[in-house]
């Protein structure tokens, strides 16, 4: 799969984040493929983007990226710092100013509800942003 870049055709997107979740495997896979479902759970005009190599999921501005590493899958909110979590989600990146992130780890179950209203606070952040 080619690098992204800054002119990459964002239609292919989706199949590039089919990709990474096919090459990941395993639970990592599984994690990815239902924080993605939430994530458009939460709003189904949520746009998947490729950027940077890795998923972005974006509505109004980007909303979080979805990464796979080898102990966790990371979804990283770029705007993290300013949205409420008052389950306490956020538990890496937390020394930043601005964004902050989830680490996922194997066997750890999902605040379902939690992560979809994190989503829908960054799309509210982003929404509040825009001119």
């Amino acid at each position: 799969m080619p690098k992204a870049t800054a002119h990459m055709d964002q239609s292919l997107a989706p199949q590039h984040i089919d990709k990474r979740i096919a090459d990941a495997g395993g639970w990592r896979a599984e994690m990815l493929t239902r924080l993605r479902a939430l994530i458009h759970e939460a709003d189904p005009g949520v746009v998947e983007e490729w950027k940077w190599n890795v998923p972005v999921w974006a509505l109004d501005g980007i909303i979080c990226t979805g990464e796979v590493y080898k102990a966790a899958v990371k979804t990283t909110f770029p705007h993290g710092a300013a949205l409420p979590d008052p389950k306490h989600l956020f538990n890496s990146s937390l020394e930043g100013a601005t964004r902050r992130a989830i680490d996922f780890k194997e066997g750890a179950p999902i605040d379902e509800a939690a992560f979809i209203d994190l989503i829908r606070a960054a799309i509210a952040f982003n929404k509040s942003k825009k001119p």
